[in-house]
């Protein structure tokens, strides 16, 4: 039984009753303790941090937690970036991006403040094995895009654009909740990609090649893989070794059925390509162009002209 357990670890070297109670208390360590903080539950986890559901005892507020990983914590640059991310959100201000109030730290526990969102990400959607309709699609590409402008305003390239990165509040509004590779700055030196399929997968040319500064072209990429993946249900590019995705991503051309075979409209087809052109000069330039685009669409739908069978717009875009 437990008790049992207990008498076998204050028998240990270095060990004491209270060492023992604080593993009983955090699950042993998966519950971070920290002054201030009901910590409630477990929001979910990624590769260098997890998110807990915590309510501020002095304010009553309920707040998410971001929490570095004590593994990560060692890591010079994974601790630097994790209190860049969070000092990035709490400077930020716009309605469809995250919350930061702060990163504090507590022992050897680093933890970021953020605004708690109810809600879902896309790919946790996508997961559940339902595509979005070409209209939910584009109004939830346009959000993001507006959010993206803002932080290309800000001198930000996020980097790292992708279903996951993105939440659906019950609200309704679209909401990027991350932006642990965000840089500042047009000519800021790219960072070593996550090895996980879900980033590889999303990555534009130019950084699937290395070497190469990512711009806002990249982030318009990424977005548009992001698109397809909505409309469509699976990536453009699929493999399970991250240097075949890379390949695929720098080599492979855009070939999709779906978006021929179903009940998909030609300009859904258009933005899919013209955000995914390999070369970014082909690619839209700036986000101003892409909404306005997308706005257009979205108003327009009602007209015979955004009928199944009728042409996307031809005109001169802005350079």
């Amino acid at each position: 039984g437990g008790s049992a357990l207990d008498d076998v670890l204050r028998a240990l070297p270095d060990w004491d009753a209270d060492r023992v109670a604080t593993l009983r208390r955090t699950n042993a360590g998966e519950i971070p303790e920290i002054p201030g903080y009901q910590i409630m539950d477990r929001l979910g986890t990624g590769g260098t941090a997890d998110v807990f559901r915590a309510r501020e005892k002095r304010s009553g507020r309920l707040l998410a937690l971001k929490v570095l990983k004590q593994e990560c914590v060692k890591v010079p640059a994974t601790r630097k970036s994790f209190v860049s991310e969070a000092r990035l959100l709490e400077r930020l201000e716009h309605p469809g991006l995250i919350k930061g109030y702060g990163v504090a730290k507590y022992g050897r526990t680093y933890f970021a403040k953020l605004e708690l969102i109810d809600g879902r990400t896309l790919l946790e959607i996508l997961d559940d094995g339902a595509a979005l309709g070409e209209e939910a699609a584009l109004r939830a590409v346009l959000e993001v895009a507006e959010t993206l402008r803002y932080l290309a305003s800000e001198g930000i390239v996020h980097r790292d654009v992708k279903p996951g990165n993105i939440m659906l509040s019950s609200s309704g509004r679209m909401k990027l909740i991350d932006l642990g590779f965000a840089a500042e700055g047009a000519d800021a030196p790219p960072e070593p990609t996550d090895s996980a399929v879900g980033t590889v997968a999303y990555l534009s040319p130019e950084q699937a090649r290395g070497g190469a500064s990512a711009d806002i072209r990249s982030d318009i990429y990424s977005l548009g893989v992001t698109l397809f993946h909505l409309v469509v249900g699976r990536l453009p590019f699929e493999s399970s070794d991250d240097r075949e995705l890379l390949r695929m991503q720098i080599m492979e051309s855009l070939s999709s059925p779906e978006l021929k075979g179903r009940d998909l409209s030609p300009h859904l087809h258009y933005f899919v390509e013209k955000m995914m052109a390999k070369d970014a000069e082909v690619r839209y330039q700036d986000w101003g162009e892409l909404i306005d685009d997308i706005r257009e669409n979205l108003e327009g739908r009602s007209s015979l002209d955004y009928s199944r069978g009728a042409r996307p717009p031809r005109r001169t875009r802005r350079r």
